[in-house]
């Protein structure tokens, strides 16, 4: 839910921005694009992408099963907490990835697409050098962060538009208002869907040491544009940015190089920023507990963003019915008792 307009400050010293126009990939604006950044959970567009490659080429389904493994399970929040040996589709497991942002479910759509995780960062790798991701690195599926993995806004753009472009059939996933795992409704990070005009996509990020990232498409008028917003200092400023940004591109021309064509530029290219001191220390994050509002609401700055005109509309992405583990407990005699497999529920389509 969106709270009443106010002002919030914004991490001064490192701040990449990337837009880019959908039809023509040229360049509306661009900031630091060739900042080596770490990705957080973007990096779960990547893990899409080859997922929906994988998908092209007839190796796996929608309705493939995705098991959740005791190596997935153990994985750093945040996690949609699945027991070890539940399954769900693969339609589900791509659903809980990219609303949710679960990493347990990242890494188990990685098991199961690429046969390991392993193989899976191979993949993965080798699909960011074919769209000519030059200064990006993956080193797993969800974004955690850790030494050799980064990217730039330049190639977050990049991937955005190959999405778009490549799988429109797959656009729904990244404009849910929220799933519903049958058991909890989790609502979307990204604040822009049901709040900004023409908002169809596509996911956030965050950890410290890259600060809250965000990746937005919005269309209006047949036209769809990308934008690609690193280091913001909270949820709310990455929004309001965003949204900013968005609105200035969908009522300018895209008049810029194209995308392919922005020759490198900006100064210790080598090295991935780490803006850790600014976003997780006291005062930073006093900051954005002033935030919110008294109901836990986001404030927002920019005029472009509007209240949600309804509650979020979840659609279902929980456990295939009867694979979830039952934690079996002795009765007297020895014998064993076994909970009910619930009723189940119907999947709503996007």
């Amino acid at each position: 839910m969106v709270a009443a307009l106010v002002a919030l400050p914004m991490v001064a010293s490192a701040n990449p921005v990337m837009v880019v126009d959908v039809a023509t990939g040229r360049v509306v604006e661009h900031r630091d694009a060739f900042r080596k950044w770490y990705p957080a959970s973007l990096t779960k567009l990547m893990t899409a992408y080859t997922t929906f490659k994988a998908i092209r080429r007839g190796e796996v389904t929608l309705q493939t099963p995705v098991t959740m493994t005791k190596r997935a399970a153990s994985e750093p929040p945040s996690r949609i907490g699945f027991k070890v040996g539940s399954q769900m589709t693969l339609d589900s497991a791509l659903k809980i990835m990219l609303v949710k942002s679960a990493n347990d479910v990242s890494v188990a759509v990685a098991e199961t697409v690429g046969g390991s995780l392993e193989n899976f960062m191979v993949r993965m790798n080798a699909e960011a050098a074919g769209l000519g991701m030059t200064s990006s690195r993956f080193i797993n599926p969800h974004g955690l962060p850790g030494a050799g993995q980064y990217t730039t806004a330049r190639d977050l753009a990049i991937l955005s538009l190959a999405i778009r472009r490549e799988f429109p059939e797959y656009a729904g996933y990244f404009s849910l208002e929220g799933i519903d795992t049958g058991k909890k409704v989790y609502a979307n990070y990204n604040l822009l869907i049901g709040r900004f005009d023409g908002a169809d996509g596509m996911k956030t990020g965050y950890i410290c040491a890259s600060g809250f990232n965000q990746i937005s498409s919005a269309t209006r008028n047949g036209r769809t544009v990308i934008t690609v917003v690193l280091g913001a200092d909270s949820l709310g400023a990455r929004a309001d940015m965003s949204a900013d940004l968005l609105q200035k591109a969908l009522v300018s021309r895209p008049e810029g190089p194209k995308i392919e064509t922005l020759a490198p530029y900006g100064e210790g290219r080598d090295v991935v920023t780490d803006i850790s001191a600014e976003i997780c220390n006291p005062k930073a994050r006093q900051v954005r507990s002033e935030g919110r509002d008294d109901a836990g609401r986001m404030k927002m700055l920019s005029p472009y963003i509007h209240e949600l005109a309804h509650p979020p509309r979840p659609v279902f992405a929980g456990v295939i019915p009867g694979t979830e583990p039952v934690d079996a407990k002795p009765e007297k005699g020895g014998a064993n008792k076994i909970a009910n497999v619930p009723i189940p529920i119907p999947r709503p389509t996007f």
